[in-house]
């Protein structure tokens, strides 16, 4: 997959993840990989992005396998954001695909 396609809709997957349940860092790697190929890398620097705007509230659970891990749980302007990120990923992928339909109607 193109890695700007995977940077432009990352936040919202991890967003759209977090949301459904409270999750910590590798518990989400695993799940946006089933979605697109991404690694620790990449996924560690943007919850911080996101925690630091105060998107993301975190707190320590303890673990049955070794240290507590560090959850993430959206806020309400955590909320707030997912709901604009996804409309405008809804009016953005709208507006390439009737683009690209029209283009073959052309050919």
């Amino acid at each position: 997959m193109n890695p700007q396609f995977k940077k432009g809709v990352l936040e919202l997957i991890v967003l759209e993840s977090v949301r459904e349940k409270d999750m910590y860092g590798y518990e989400l790697v695993e799940e946006v990989s089933e979605v697109i190929d991404v690694n620790e890398g990449t996924i560690y620097p943007l919850l911080k992005r996101l925690t630091n705007e105060h998107y993301f509230e975190t707190y320590l659970r303890e673990s049955s396998e070794g240290p507590p891990r560090k959850y993430y749980h959206l806020t309400a302007a955590g909320i707030l954001h997912r709901d604009l990120l996804a409309k405008e990923w809804e009016e953005f992928q709208l507006r390439v695909n009737r683009f690209l339909k029209e283009r073959q109607k052309d050919e």
